[in-house]
């Protein structure tokens, strides 16, 4: 609920405070951010109700460019959450980060300064900054089953949507 957050269904909350909610496609990739040295696509997974005209969709994937660089983060998939299982994907470049579990885990490549990834959580959270451009809180998050009973969602044992609660700084 704070500025420059991207969580839920999935609603943005904009560096002002306004909030409005982005109701995406599931399976589908849209652009949330673009400049110049910056361009951020996120990727929507949903379930369609027989009850709505729309999808309800949360982000599964980031995927971040800036400068000759390029950044994935996910939520893996996984049918039941279990909160001591890392379900952070994180590549740089095309290489798959292998970031030690355990809170404060630090990544750096060598070939960009000023770019680090650190574990926030022991797992299924972590930060991604770019010293100068942006940092991005990343957490991993199922949807439960009260959440899917209450809002009707028909998650089910196959699926728990595990999806990306974010937050922007730049």
């Amino acid at each position: 609920n704070k500025p420059g957050a991207v969580c839920q269904d999935p609603r943005f909350i904009g560096a002002d405070g306004i909030t409005f909610y982005f109701h995406g496609k599931k399976d589908q990739d849209f652009c949330i951010v673009s400049d110049s040295n910056l361009h951020i696509n996120a990727h929507f997974i949903g379930k369609k109700s027989e009850n709505m005209t729309r999808d309800f969709t949360w982000v599964q994937s980031l995927g971040i460019l800036f400068d000759n660089h390029q950044i994935f983060v996910g939520a893996k998939r996984t049918a039941t959450w279990d909160n001591a299982v890392d379900r952070l994907d994180l590549d740089f470049d095309g290489q798959q980060i292998l970031l030690s579990e355990g809170e404060g885990s630090k990544w750096l490549p060598g070939t960009a300064p000023g770019v680090s990834i650190t574990r926030s959580l022991d797992v299924n959270a972590a930060v991604i900054e770019v010293e100068g451009n942006f940092q991005i809180k990343a957490t991993v998050v199922p949807i439960t089953e009260k959440e899917s009973r209450i809002h009707k969602y028909g998650v089910t044992d196959e699926d728990c949507f595990a999806h990306l609660d974010l937050s922007f700084k730049f």
